[in-house]
């Protein structure tokens, strides 16, 4: 059986920057932070860490009322993004219904918001009957891949992944696969998040937060430095539009990348702490499968979340498999770590720089940590570069790791 080759059409997303790939590639290239300190979440007992990147929800009545009601915060940034991709990559509606359309959407839980309101709401007498018959469906763990089905009037495969911080590269993965195997002609692929306290809190209990900059929040996160604290938590979607290549061409497709190889793995170490063998097996394994070799890459788009030890056994697998000539940035400083979503966002942000001759750096970078030498980091302004192959890292709780190598069209 042959394989057929897979090419990315269509972005879209709604970040901390605001709703479309413009608008996250604007803040990027302005230098700007998205975080800041949160109103109210002070009044969490034991909550270190008040700091997040939200994003703000507009034009959510422009959908439906019909489909809107079973949507919570992060679906509704799903179906805008989806929106936007299906736009951009100028898809037929009529493709829908066809049965060779559909989507993975991931995201580490169903909606925060929605799952604290219910038990709130429920726990202090018990009683079921107060909660109303459309929030179970915001608390769904695949509610954002049902409600973008839904909305769109998807009837090809919907799947949904939930993988924590690569919940969005292995929905790309999926489709990625869906279609190279035939069963699928365009997916759209991605996930999406949305910021609570309850959220941010779970970190906070694993010491993995930033609490440092509380009170000068535009200073953190700061991936790879060497006064980095932990992470900050952030909201958004963003949707890839991923197309049989044949299918694309046919239609006159714009096609802004094709994926060349993908790998997922688990450490199967620990739980909670990232591993650098489990990382370099990922990343050497996508390459194969890209039939490419590490000097071949001209760009790797690093998960870097700014916590202690993910970022020191990151950055030691990308120094031992690439080494230090490859150009390597994370966009967490600007927008946080959007969770189930980042994956998608991070690399929307990607190809548009690269289409533009740039590759972005890591904001809030300045002193390269001693434990995360020997990589070829992006620094200070945009490196005015050309590159072709792009590696994209995602790692997870639970020792997960997803890779993406992509080609740019």
């Amino acid at each position: 059986m042959q394989l057929r080759r897979v090419v990315i059409t269509g972005m879209g997303s709604v970040s901390p920057f605001g709703r479309g790939v413009a608008a996250l590639t604007d803040g990027i290239e302005a230098g700007r932070s998205a975080v800041r300190k949160m109103e109210g979440w002070g009044q969490y007992l034991g909550l270190r860490s008040l700091v997040g990147a939200p994003a703000e929800m507009k034009d959510e009545k422009l959908i439906p009322r019909l489909n809107r009601r079973s949507m919570g915060r992060l679906s509704i940034f799903a179906v805008q993004a989806a929106q936007d991709a299906v736009a951009d990559a100028g898809l037929d509606p009529a493709l829908a219904t066809t049965g060779r359309m559909g989507c993975v959407v991931g995201s580490t839980t169903g909606s925060a918001i929605s799952i604290s309101q219910a038990f709130e709401t429920m726990l202090p007498d018990h009683d079921l009957t107060k909660l109303s018959s459309m929030q179970f469906f915001h608390c769904i763990s695949h509610t954002a891949t049902m409600n973008v089905a839904q909305c769109l009037k998807l009837n090809g495969w919907v799947m949904a992944t939930s993988a924590a911080c690569a919940s969005a590269m292995q929905a790309i993965g999926a489709g990625y696969d869906l279609i190279r195997l035939g069963r699928q002609d365009v997916m759209l692929c991605g996930g999406a998040e949305e910021l609570h306290p309850t959220v941010t809190g779970s970190f906070d209990v694993l010491f993995a937060t930033s609490v440092k900059y509380n009170d000068t929040p535009e200073q953190t996160p700061r991936p790879f430095d060497r006064d980095r604290d932990g992470l900050v938590c952030g909201e958004g979607g963003g949707i890839l539009v991923l197309e049989d290549y044949e299918h694309a061409v046919k239609r006159g497709a714009p096609i802004l990348a094709e994926i060349l190889g993908y790998h997922t793995c688990s450490s199967g170490d620990h739980v909670s702490e990232s591993s650098r063998p489990a990382m370099v097996t990922c990343m050497h394994e996508a390459l194969r499968a890209a039939q490419l070799e590490p000097g071949q890459v001209d760009y790797v788009n690093a998960h870097a979340t700014a916590t202690m030890q993910g970022d020191k056994e990151e950055a030691e697998a990308i120094a031992e498999v690439f080494g230090a000539k490859v150009p390597v940035s994370s966009l967490k400083g600007y927008i946080g770590h959007t969770l189930g979503a980042s994956a998608a966002i991070e690399l929307a942000a990607s190809f548009a720089g690269i289409r533009k001759g740039l590759l972005y750096p890591t904001l809030n970078l300045q002193n390269v940590s001693p434990e995360c030498q020997g990589v070829g980091h992006i620094m200070g302004g945009a490196l005015k570069r050309e590159a072709r192959v792009v590696v994209k890292n995602s790692f997870a709780f639970g020792g997960i790791s997803a890779v993406l190598v992509c080609r740019m069209g």
